[in-house]
């Protein structure tokens, strides 16, 4: 989860020529072209991915930039007038320092602060401005059922392995920031942060919205007459249930506290409903036939 690394992208060495490069592209464009895979999100992405570096690689001057500079190649025009700037005003304290036997550095980084902001930074007298590195996006897919309580994983960004604990009640889309966990600062600057988010894949037959959960439960025709007693699994183990009498399909029941746990509130859950779906009975026998018909016209 580094920088993209736009040769590994297209599975070419450094050394490739334009035409290799190009000839790279359109073999693995073919491959993973949206209209060839219209439901496969990771192949678009890898898509996205193939573009982006046969637009830096395929442009000359781009690649140069990338070549040299690397995860902050976008930024390599500005490092480098920054530099001439900073070399500028250091001749020119240098020749007041002749005069005075003192120069004021403060100045040397007017213009970091003017194209990054809060980006730049100086430390103080005699000391050089930074730049924050680059800020890393990932995506992480958990399913539903791994999330029901806090989830610990180790990922690998950049070479490094991270530790991470995955709060309980994550949604699915939501985005956490990770600090100091992206590219590297630039003149000793402070790392970038890493940002994932997440993909929650349901691999339960319950229905999620929020803390609240949802699940369809069918009971037999006799039970929903009569009532009784069933069991239904919930995500923390079977519960009993008592049916009233006289059950229709379609009605719905709360479980309070049953269902998912609520995202950095420990110990709180939002609740699970229940909807009944009356099941009718199938391949009836000649006797049950009649006896249907007994009560058929007993209730007319």
């Amino acid at each position: 989860m580094s920088y993209i690394d736009y040769y590994k992208v297209l599975g070419v060495s450094r050394s490739a020529t334009s035409d290799e490069i190009k000839k790279a592209y359109r073999k693995k464009a073919r491959k993973l072209h949206p209209d060839l895979n219209p439901d496969d999100k990771e192949a678009q992405r890898k898509f996205q991915e193939l573009n982006e570096a046969n637009k830096v690689l395929s442009d000359p001057e781009k690649r140069k930039k990338y070549d040299q500079y690397g995860a902050n190649w976008e930024h390599a025009e500005h490092y480098d007038q920054a530099q001439q700037q900073r070399a500028g005003r250091r001749a020119h304290a240098d020749q007041q320092q002749a005069y005075s036997g003192s120069y004021d550095e403060d100045t040397f980084s007017d213009f970091f602060e003017q194209m990054f902001g809060a980006s730049a930074r100086q430390y103080g007298r005699g000391q050089t401005s930074y730049f924050k590195g680059q800020d890393y996006h990932a995506e992480l897919r958990v399913p539903l059922s791994g999330i029901y309580r806090d989830q610990q994983q180790t990922l690998t960004v950049n070479g490094k392995k991270i530790r991470l604990t995955i709060p309980a009640g994550v949604e699915n889309g939501q985005k956490i920031r990770i600090k100091g966990q992206g590219g590297p600062g630039v003149q000793d600057g402070p790392h970038g942060d890493l940002y994932l988010t997440f993909f929650v894949e349901n691999d339960t037959d319950f229905k999620r919205e929020g803390e609240n959960l949802y699940k369809e439960v069918a009971i037999d025709l006799y039970t929903a007459i009569l009532g009784g007693e069933i069991r239904v699994q919930t995500f923390d183990g079977l519960v009993k249930l008592k049916v009233k009498p006289g059950t229709d399909s379609g009605a719905q029941v709360k479980l309070k506290g049953k269902g998912f746990p609520k995202y950095k509130k420990k110990g709180e859950l939002g609740d699970l409903y229940l909807t009944y779906t009356v099941r009718l009975p199938k391949h009836l026998s000649a006797k049950e036939k009649e006896l249907f018909h007994e009560l058929k016209q007993l209730r007319s």
